[in-house]
This record gives C-alpha cells, sequence and structure tokens, in this order.
C-alpha cells in the first residue's frame, strides 16, 4: 500500500508555473524580491526529483553577446535577478514538508546543503513556504505561489 510521502510526490509531479514570488516581514510587509510580475517555473517528478526557477522580468541584456563576458554590473545583475536549484527531494507529508538535497544551484553555497519548504497543495496550486529567516531586526518568510500547468 502506497504511504501519504508517496501519494503526495505524485500529486506534486508536474510542471508549475509561478504566480507571485514574496517575502513576509514579521511586522506585515510584503517585499517582492524579484519584482511583483516575477517568472519561474518548478518541475517536480514521480521518482522525486525537483528543479526549480525564478526570475526578474525585463533584466538587463549584457552589451555582449557572450555570456561569460559581462561587466561586473551586467554579471551582478543577472545573478541578483535569478534564483535556480535542483536535486532529490523527500516529502513528509505528515509535517508538510519538502526536503531538496541541493546537487546544483546558481547560488554556489547551496550546493550539498539542503533546501526546506513548507507545502500547502491542492489539485490546481502549490505554496510553498521558506521557515523564517532573520532579517536585520526582523524575521522574513518566503511565499511562493504556483499553478498547475
Amino acid at each position: 500500500m502506497e504511504d501519504d510521502n508517496a501519494r503526495t510526490i505524485k500529486r506534486l509531479a508536474g510542471v508549475w508555473r509561478l504566480l507571485v514570488s514574496e517575502f513576509r516581514t514579521s511586522n506585515g510587509d510584503v517585499i517582492y524580491p524579484l519584482g511583483e510580475d516575477a517568472l519561474g517555473q518548478a518541475i517536480f517528478t514521480e521518482s522525486g526529483y525537483m528543479s526549480g526557477q525564478l526570475m526578474r522580468q525585463n533584466r538587463p541584456l549584457f552589451a555582449s553577446a557572450n555570456h561569460t563576458a559581462g561587466t561586473d554590473e551586467e554579471v551582478r545583475a543577472a545573478m541578483e535577478g535569478y534564483i535556480a536549484y535542483y536535486g532529490p527531494c523527500e516529502v513528509d507529508a505528515g509535517n508538510k514538508t519538502l526536503t531538496t538535497v541541493v546537487e546544483g544551484s546558481l547560488f554556489p553555497n547551496w550546493v550539498g546543503g539542503t533546501q526546506l519548504r513548507y507545502y500547502e497543495l491542492s489539485a490546481t496550486q502549490l505554496i510553498l513556504k521558506t521557515p523564517p529567516i532573520s532579517y536585520g531586526d526582523m524575521e522574513i518568510t518566503g511565499v511562493l505561489t504556483w499553478e498547475r500547468r
């Protein structure tokens, strides 16, 4: 008999389109780190792998057509406007958590570590939340809202 974790992985499987990427602060403010119109896609497989990408719309183009020839400013804007990582993921249906062991990431510090997200899943929508993150004198929580493609 299939357990709740395996059933949840099957329900997650597919392609998801980002609707909203936001940080909610402990004082009630909402911040849009990639803009209110951020783009993104997440892919989950039934075998337990995921890949996620988020980006700011209308990032500045490099002057060069060569992606390795950007100026410091161009590279910084590209890096700050994009988030991507992938790896095997494990669901804990009882705690409603999804943990990814990061095999690859645009941000190199994540590689080899884990990314924990709390999830809410319906037939057509997925909400992923980070654990609270210390940010100056407050805490923020990242919230990603996705719709099934």
